[in-house]
């Protein structure tokens, strides 16, 4: 049973399987996909999001946020919006980057400083982006951060020479490559068992965000956190075209505008989320480090290195973004 016939019968709809513009014209909800829990700033942001669309529409556009992947896995949320499972979902764009190279630009490792860098990043790379999600059938409605990522360890981040050696956790064919760079062991570990691995001895080192070390209290299995601008990973809220086109033209203008408004509100988030979860971690007893010059001279190198190799992969629509960065 498809989930549009599941969901119509749990609305008591009796079009079970019309198309996605007329599920939407017999008032029938948008469904939108999301993997993040509702304490999430992504998630809180996109509930705000869908309900500024009611409201500028009247009501006559609803959207059903199904959040902490309730409704499909990060890994089918695009495909499910391509399919017409859902007219809506949202994604973190690297977990992607097996499809295409593209979607994993912002994980290159120190390619930007700061939100500024983060922001100019993301005006580069949308139209990119858009023109790959276009030929799927899908539409780009915003991009938002997460926090910058820095480094977990157990003594403070003197020297590269710190990771080397060491169990380093990755999440990501760009955290595995950056470990191996720096001659670390790269332990692949989910956030969810993230204590019980620095527990067991798994790892011992890690480069997340400030919002990953305060929701798994890494003041219980790490020492000092250095903020260090590693990444800044995106998410993306992507809408099914076929379903836009079949809305009204002042509904459409109404997704749309409200998601230049969330995308503005969006990144301010970011920015307090990370303000307020490195005070987490210094308040919970972590020591807050800072990365020396000659350190950030060495992980500028490494940066290149990866960039290159990712320009390798991604073909000259990679080293054109990376000319307008730089530009």
């Amino acid at each position: 049973m498809s989930f549009t016939r599941r969901a119509a019968l749990a609305a008591g709809a009796a079009t079970a399987l019309a198309p996605l513009g007329a599920a939407q014209a017999q008032g029938v909800p948008w469904q939108m996909a999301t993997p993040y829990p509702d304490g999430n700033f992504h998630t809180r942001n996109t509930r705000e999001y869908v309900a500024d669309i009611e409201q500028a529409t009247g009501g006559r556009l609803k959207v059903q946020v199904h959040s902490n992947a309730s409704l499909l896995p990060m890994p089918q949320i695009k495909a499910g919006v391509q399919r017409g499972q859902v007219q809506m979902g949202e994604i973190l764009l690297t977990a992607y980057a097996n499809e295409d190279p593209f979607f994993d630009a912002d994980a290159i490792p120190f390619l930007v400083r700061d939100f500024a860098g983060a922001k100019r990043l993301a005006e580069v790379q949308r139209p990119f982006v858009e023109a790959r999600l276009q030929r799927q059938g899908v539409g780009l409605l915003y991009m938002v951060p997460w926090p910058a990522a820095g480094f977990y360890t157990q003594v403070p981040l003197s020297s590269v020479e710190v990771l080397r050696g060491s169990r380093f956790r990755t999440f990501s064919p760009m955290t595995n490559r950056f470990a191996a760079l720096v001659g670390a062991n790269p332990v692949l570990v989910q956030a969810a068992e993230l204590a019980q691995a620095f527990a067991t001895g798994i790892a011992n080192a890690m480069v997340t965000s400030a919002q990953t070390g305060v929701d798994t209290s890494a003041w219980d299995y790490a020492k000092v956190f250095t903020p260090a601008t590693f990444s800044m990973t995106k998410n993306a809220v992507l809408v099914s075209r076929r379903a836009m086109e079949a809305l009204p033209a002042d509904q459409r203008a109404a997704v749309l505008d409200q998601a230049r408004r969330a995308e503005e509100r969006g990144w301010r988030y970011a920015e307090e989320a990370q303000v307020a979860a490195e005070r987490r971690l210094a308040e919970k007893g972590l020591q807050i480090g800072t990365v020396a010059p000659e350190v950030q001279a060495q992980f500028d190198q490494i940066s290149r290195t990866m960039a290159e190799e990712w320009v390798a992969r991604a073909g000259e629509d990679g080293r054109r973004l990376l000319e307008q960065l730089r530009g």
